[in-house]
């Protein structure tokens, strides 16, 4: 029993370590867009009545920069359209544009933003989400730190604001997956596949750039361009840059359990949830996050060896330490920090769903489109 203890502090000491490391490499945009530059913001909208008036106004805010907003309906059943077609007859800057029909072999939103890539005028381009919305300087400092980067892609992660348990508890793993797992000096200084990483919500490219890599046709299938468009790029020899958007944008991803089940469900076969991937993320996750816990409650009924109880104590020291910081970090839930195991086991139950849906050949669903697993 020791010796498993000693094991699960190493798994929880893994992620608080990588953090320390990883957080000088992710940092806020300084940089500003050089004079004479100017950037398409691209947003594809299925849908989105609900929020494109505030995605549109907080785009349109942004200052000291020339940009364009073109909304691509990707034939859309509600306002959506007609909330667009507004904004676009009173401000040139908007356009709205109609999705072609969805060709087969293509998932919905990498056709939407390829659509939107041709459609595009400038030569920087802004990739965003319908339900972000950019901070007034968020454009001309995101696109300022692309270009003086030199990287042919650069992603950021916004705030992201949860409103229910659910989203509290599962929505915040994404930053506990990203600096405690995925070492950012390699993303920095090598252009491997292996360290790609962006957030689809937030995403510019240099147009010269996205060409090159094969645009979104090279990931036509995709349901995690967070994950495989950065790695289309690498594959290609550009590198891609990571930066911390907390202060650029805002996004509420999903809107209680269901949503956060499903939307984490979607694309879980890109990321965690293969059959070779998912057991070392179980045993990573669970290990350092959860086992810590459980042994705790374990020595409240059989005794246990000292030893065992200091290293079970100080493994969930080291877990609730991180999410913590995190949560004030990047202004999360603390109730979902402190309730972070519970989190981490959630996250876990819907990757070995996801696989399990997989291997039963039952396809992802998303907006209304089912996308066959493989």
């Amino acid at each position: 029993m020791t010796m498993l203890a000693m094991a699960v502090l190493g798994l929880a000491l893994l992620p608080l370590t990588m953090t320390i490391l990883n957080l000088p490499f992710y940092r806020a945009p300084r940089g500003r867009l050089p004079a004479g530059s100017a950037v398409s913001v691209l947003i594809p909208a299925r849908n989105e009545e609900a929020t494109i008036a505030r995605a549109l106004d907080a785009a349109l805010a942004n200052r000291d920069v020339a940009l364009e907003v073109v909304v691509l309906d990707d034939h859309s059943t509600d306002r959506t359209a007609d909330i667009v077609r507004a904004y676009a007859a009173r401000d040139p800057r908007v356009r709205l544009e109609g999705a072609p029909p969805l060709p087969p072999g293509w998932s919905g939103k990498q056709h939407a933003c390829q659509a939107l890539a041709d459609l595009a005028r400038h030569d920087i381009l802004l990739f965003q989400d319908a339900d972000v919305r950019l901070a007034p300087d968020a454009v001309g400092r995101a696109a300022g730190f692309l270009v003086a980067s030199g990287a042919g892609l650069a992603s950021g992660f916004p705030r992201q604001e949860t409103g229910t348990l659910a989203e509290a508890l599962v929505v915040p793993q994404i930053h506990t997956l990203l600096l405690g797992y995925l070492p950012m000096a390699g993303l920095r200084f090598t252009r491997h596949p292996g360290f790609g990483a962006a957030c689809g919500q937030f995403i510019l490219v240099r147009r010269d750039a996205y060409e090159r890599a094969g645009g979104h046709v090279a990931i036509k299938r995709s349901l995690h361009d967070g994950v495989t468009l950065p790695r289309a790029f690498r594959r290609v020899g550009i590198a891609t840059r990571l930066f911390d958007a907390t202060d650029l944008a805002t996004c509420r991803m999903y809107r209680g359990f269901a949503e956060v089940w499903d939307g984490f469900s979607k694309n879980a076969t890109e990321g965690m949830a293969t059959p070779v991937a998912l057991p070392v993320w179980t045993v990573l996750l669970g290990g350092g996050h959860i086992l810590p816990w459980l042994l705790l409650l374990a020595g409240l009924v059989w005794p246990l060896p000292a030893e065992a109880l200091s290293a079970a104590a100080a493994g969930a020291l080291a877990t609730t330490s991180l999410r913590i910081g995190l949560a004030l970090r990047f202004r999360q839930s603390l109730a979902g920090a402190l309730l972070h195991p519970a989190g981490v086991a959630t996250m876990l139950a819907i990757q070995w769903n996801a696989l399990l849906r997989a291997r039963r050949g039952r396809p992802a669903t998303w907006r209304g489109r089912a996308y066959p697993s493989g």
